[in-house]
């Protein structure tokens, strides 16, 4: 998957036990501070305040995903976290965390 190694975004994966599995390049770089690539291995939850970890695991007991906003240091980012599902058995969460702008189109289809 070397396209989304390079994916202008950050990718991180864990396991149904919460154990990060997988960061892309970017998420590697974005958590050098915390560790990088050594926090492949590391349960999600040890890099989690409380709220956080709370949300965690409605992720995985619900199977719901988490969707939100924020801005740090002036950019804005989206975080999509969604359970990786296959077929009815959870396997692990998927958080995408990718920098949109500040004002942004909204459109309305039919």
């Amino acid at each position: 998957m070397k396209w989304i190694d390079n994916l202008d975004g950050n990718v991180i994966v864990c396991n149904a036990q919460g154990t990060i599995i997988y960061m892309n390049d970017r998420a590697i770089r974005q958590y050098a501070a915390e560790g990088g690539s050594a926090l492949i291995g590391r349960n999600l939850m040890d890099c989690h305040g409380e709220a956080s970890r709370k949300k965690i695991e409605t992720i995985m007991t619900t199977h719901q995903k988490n969707v939100y906003t924020i801005e740090k240091k002036g950019i804005k980012k989206i975080v999509y976290q969604t359970p990786w599902m296959e077929g009815t058995v959870f396997k692990g969460i998927v958080e995408l965390s990718l920098e949109i702008p500040k004002e942004m189109p909204h459109y309305i289809r039919s």
